[in-house]
């Protein structure tokens, strides 16, 4: 007799699970439907509302980024205040966070806090902004000419790793004690670093976009504005911001050894009253506010525009921001 032949377990089968959120599903299944009666268009309409708030949510402030810098703030006072209890350096030497607030107060009713920070943050911002005004035409034209580049590239990068205290006495020479001598200075620490940012920046796109513009027609300038600086964002960001650190740092080597005539009273000018007074209260207190403008500086300028820059691109849900 033939035998049986062996049954096969037949495997069920398993569906592939929808992972796409419902509100898409719905808006997706109203755009593609024929019919247009107002049941889809309420439809529609409910599914795009859940996306927005979905997106509302996502856009909503994340308080650690405000909690954990201020835990970080507050472990360090405390740490500076134990270092000061241990009575290992006296306290005209290491002042503790209480004298540097009492001094702080004292400095605000004579009117010198407000006057150093203006001074500075102005002179700072102008003398930024007229960097980048300088850097940004002449990085474009270095990125995109090659003989150009080759020529002036290495004068640049080298413009950029020399110290910019080191201008301030040719400067205090060319222009004397006036606030020409610190913008000289703070130009000199920016310029290079904004130029080299761009050229960076301009090195990093795709070849694809320069054919795409010379097949559209675009001219040199519309090339350069319109598709070389758009796709070369990320690496001017860096550059401005790199720009902006030298040139802080800049202007506080220039204030500090450039005091006198028609030079005004920055945090620099704050910095040297306090050494020449041998008062560590006040060292300390213009230290503290030289580190607070540039924190505020790069959390209310930068980081904003940065954290823009990767979410229109794309790239900020993997980044640690």
């Amino acid at each position: 007799m033939p035998s049986n032949p062996p049954l096969v377990e037949e495997e069920p089968v398993v569906e592939p699970v929808d992972t796409t959120p419902a509100e898409t599903r719905h808006v997706h299944a109203a755009l593609t439907r024929t019919s247009s009666g107002n049941e889809d268009l309420r439809e529609l309409e409910s599914g795009l509302d859940s996306l927005q708030s979905d997106a509302d949510r996502k856009h909503r402030i994340d308080w650690s980024r405000i909690l954990l810098p201020v835990a970080a703030l507050v472990v360090l006072v405390l740490v500076w205040q134990f270092y000061v209890s241990l009575g290992v350096k006296r306290r005209d030497l290491v002042p503790g966070p209480l004298d540097v607030l009492s001094q702080l107060g004292v400095l605000w009713s004579d009117g010198k806090l407000q006057e150093s920070v203006w001074t500075s943050l102005q002179r700072g911002v102008v003398g930024f902004l007229i960097s980048v005004a300088i850097a940004t035409p002449v990085g474009l034209l270095l990125a995109q000419v090659a003989p150009l580049r080759r020529a002036f590239g290495p004068l640049i990068s080298g413009l950029q790793v020399l110290p910019s205290v080191a201008w301030v006495p040719a400067a205090i020479i060319w222009f004397g004690l006036t606030d020409a001598t610190v913008y000289f200075v703070v130009f000199m620490g920016a310029i290079p670093s904004i130029i080299n940012g761009l050229i960076s920046g301009v090195d990093q796109i795709p070849p694809q976009y320069r054919r795409v513009g010379t097949v559209l027609g675009a001219s040199r300038l519309q090339m350069a504005l319109q598709i070389v600086l758009p796709a070369a964002l990320p690496g001017y960001l860096g550059g401005l911001k790199q720009g902006w650190a030298f040139s802080w740092r800049s202007l506080m080597a220039a204030e500090i050894i450039a005091v006198g005539g028609t030079i005004g009273f920055g945090l620099g000018s704050l910095l040297d009253q306090g050494r020449t007074l041998s008062d560590m209260a006040v060292v300390m207190a213009a230290i503290l506010l030289i580190l607070a403008v540039g924190i505020l500086i790069e959390l209310l300028v930068f980081g904003p525009i940065e954290k823009r820059l990767l979410r229109s691109r794309g790239l900020l849900s993997g980044s640690t921001r």
